[in-house]
């Protein structure tokens, strides 16, 4: 295959074409080195590329391979690794000034687990500053004058750029799904504590989740399987029951509203049930709550530094951690009493549905670089720590990808999976960036 093939290839093309012989690991990390080397001048999706690592350890996979020991389902596969993660060896500097930089000797927990599993670390990918809203200068891949979203934005470009096959983010509040929808791709992320969070730098740890980028449903499953330490293949399903919830409809630009109710026809069609649901009083104060929780929880993590670097904070970061300082401890219990309260009560009403359909963003990916976009849909799901997905669903008049958001009540996540492969097959969204 040429290498622009290779690096078309998804986890579970590239593991299977590994165990085949039809490609070597190293023909697959030169393949991302290529695309990196071709576009990365220009999308600023890295911050850091070890290609001489990479391609070492390609050597040692592919002579395993070759003597039938493949290590685990990622054998062989090019990972990028979002910056606010521990990579042994290779620097972690948070997107932030040179204060907070440091060179780990070991892996974060989730690091390890796909390097266990056969992976090989490409590099590190760009993050907003301590995976807050403060813009990167990434570019997104469909058109480079719109954000790709934050904060895991180097991991949805290089993903949706054909750099790596899977990359590793974060979301606190939409940082892997709202991404994933500018960028074209798939973005998972499980229940609350799934996936472990050690060695990763904490935004706030009530809400932090580690997730996935990747290219389709099957690759979704196989990295977070990884990922969880536990199998998490799609549930079968041939009739989903598909709710959708007009309040969130209304918080979407006018066609991206359209769009969701184009595709809730069309999965009707195709054999769904959809119905319309009205979400549960709390989530009124929601939004609120969960802020509250963020910049508090922040500022209990920043205090120590934020005391002598203050002024090297990036100003959204600075307001964040500001605010938190200024809050009081009831302030704090009180809002976190109104988030789990919405997610006591939206529970059953996501248990009684295959998922909750609705828009992954208000809109396609916001002209500039100046902001990360709005993450607004993709917050409850985070402040309710249940398991969440986006799916490109389509091309916007803009020209950039549309995508849908599918949510399920907490520990559901294969059941999410099975729907959202379901939902993957109906869509048959194969457009990719231009070169």
């Amino acid at each position: 295959m040429r290498s622009a093939e290779l690096a078309s290839l998804g986890i579970r093309e590239g593991a299977e074409a590994i165990r085949a012989g039809a490609a070597s690991p190293v023909e697959l990390v030169q393949a991302c080195l290529d695309r990196i080397r071709a576009l990365d001048g220009e999308l600023q999706g890295w911050a850091h590329v070890d290609a001489d690592g990479a391609l070492a350890v390609a050597r040692e996979r592919e002579a395993e391979a070759r003597a039938g020991r493949l290590r685990g389902p990622l054998h062989g596969i090019a990972v990028g690794v979002k910056d606010i993660f521990d990579v042994a060896g290779m620097p972690t500097t948070g997107g932030a000034r040179s204060f907070a930089h440091t060179r780990p000797a070991m892996d974060a927990a989730a690091v390890a687990r796909i390097r266990a599993a056969g992976a090989i670390v490409l590099g590190k990918t760009v993050t907003t500053e301590f995976a807050y809203r403060d813009p990167a200068p990434t570019r997104n891949p469909w058109n480079r004058g719109h954000t790709p979203g934050g904060s895991s934005a180097g991991s949805a470009a290089a993903v949706a750029a054909r750099m790596a096959p899977l990359a590793l983010g974060s979301q606190t509040v939409g940082s892997v799904l709202r991404p994933a929808a500018y960028c074209g791709v798939v973005g998972f992320k499980g229940t609350h504590g799934l996936v472990p969070v050690g060695g990763v730098i904490p935004l706030a740890w009530s809400l932090d989740h580690v997730g996935v980028l990747v290219r389709s449903v099957a690759d979704a499953a196989l990295a977070m399987s990884v990922l969880a330490g536990r199998d998490l293949s799609p549930s079968s399903v041939s009739s989903p029951r598909l709710a959708l919830a007009p309040e969130l409809l209304g918080r979407a630009s006018r066609e991206v509203a359209d769009h969701i109710e184009a595709v809730a026809d069309a999965f009707a069609r195709a054999g769904a049930t959809v119905s319309k649901i009205e979400l549960p009083s709390s989530f009124r104060d929601l939004s609120a709550a969960g802020l509250r929780v963020l910049e508090a929880e922040a500022a209990a993590y920043h205090e120590p530094r934020f005391v002598k670097h203050a002024d090297e904070y990036s100003p959204e970061m600075r307001g964040l951690v500001e605010a938190g300082l200024g809050l009081s401890a009831t302030a704090y219990v009180s809002a976190n009493r109104l988030r789990l309260a919405f997610r006591d009560d939206v529970m059953p009403l996501l248990a009684a549905h295959d998922a909750l359909l609705g828009p992954t963003a208000p809109a396609p990916a916001p002209a500039g670089l100046g902001s990360t976009g709005d993450g607004s849909l993709c917050a409850p799901w985070s402040n309710a720590g249940v398991p969440a997905i986006s799916l490109p669903s389509g091309i916007a008049s803009s020209g950039l990808p549309h995508a849908i958001q599918l949510v399920q009540a907490a520990g559901a996540s294969s059941r999410l999976l099975g729907v959202a492969a379901w939902c993957e097959r109906v869509l048959d969204f194969t457009q990719a960036p231009g070169a």
